[in-house]
């Protein structure tokens, strides 16, 4: 399998170089690019948070072994101001019985006294010597451990600006993610909004077809008024018996006869009232 890849990867690349010869590794860089960029943008957002809240709690144990490395140089350098202060008190001890011893040898006496013991001049000289020396020998000690010290105390401080400043960046990226993590939700709740919403144009299809329903009630509603007040009454008489035809041929003409026999009543009648004016 995975000589296989390997030959096909191969494979890409003898082509691509065929293709596009001397640009074939930026084609091939820009092309990995948008391959990451892709897979990247495909992850859910709220797996990137979760991600990012995993890579600050592993800041965690660092922090932790930076604050166990200060606190073991805070008590390494107490220790080291305690070396300090006590060979400060040696010393101002011992430069007092040094001067002491000088002073006194420098009374010219052949014996000297100290705790109730005679010593010598030489003897004194001696230890004067010795003293002296050791003297010297611990004040460049000293200053050796005071510039440690010194230095110590930088690096410890440094080190507690650095922690410090982890400290508030890991504060920082925890609140960050709080907040990304609030606006996630906040575009979750909208996209769900979205999914749940209503489609207008099939309420106001749903709205017109009532509208024609009730315009159609309304129509057969007056139509059945109308039918109602406009009906037949009931006939309460007898119809009337229908005359034979030929009765009603015979009473037509007898009508019509009696007519024209009043009709030529009435021109003789005036033809009479027209030759007596005539007359007169």
């Amino acid at each position: 399998m995975i000589k296989k890849t390997i030959f096909g990867s191969l494979a890409g690349l003898l082509v691509m170089g065929f293709l596009f010869g001397g640009d074939a590794i930026s084609y091939a860089t820009s092309s990995l690019g948008w391959v990451r960029t892709s897979v990247k943008n495909s992850v859910p957002v709220s797996l990137q948070i979760e991600r990012a809240r995993e890579m600050v709690q592993k800041i965690q144990p660092e922090v932790y072994r930076n604050k166990q490395l200060i606190v073991r140089e805070e008590v390494q350098l107490e220790r080291l101001a305690d070396r300090i202060s006590a060979i400060e008190g040696k010393q101002i001890a011992e430069k007092k019985n040094i001067l002491r011893m000088k002073d006194d040898l420098g009374t010219g006496d052949r014996h000297i006294y100290y705790a109730s013991t005679r010593y010598s001049r030489e003897q004194v000289e001696v230890d004067l010597s010795n003293r002296f020396r050791r003297y010297k020998t611990r004040s460049e000690e000293l200053d050796h451990l005071r510039a440690q010290y010194t230095q110590q105390a930088k690096l410890l401080e440094t080190a507690h600006e650095k922690l410090d400043k982890m400290l508030n960046s890991r504060s920082q990226l925890v609140a960050e993610i709080a907040k990304l993590e609030a606006q996630e939700k906040m575009v979750s709740v909208a996209k769900s909004a979205s999914e749940f919403a209503i489609d207008d144009s099939q309420l106001a299809r749903a709205s017109e077809l009532i509208r024609d329903i009730e315009a159609r009630l309304t129509v057969d509603q007056r139509m059945l008024q109308e039918s109602v007040e406009f009906a037949e009454e009931i006939p309460v008489d007898e119809p009337a018996a229908e005359e034979d035809l030929h009765e009603q041929i015979a009473q037509y003409f007898a009508d019509e006869a009696c007519c024209d026999s009043e009709t030529d009543t009435f021109v003789a009648e005036a033809e009479i009232d027209i030759e007596l004016t005539d007359t007169l």
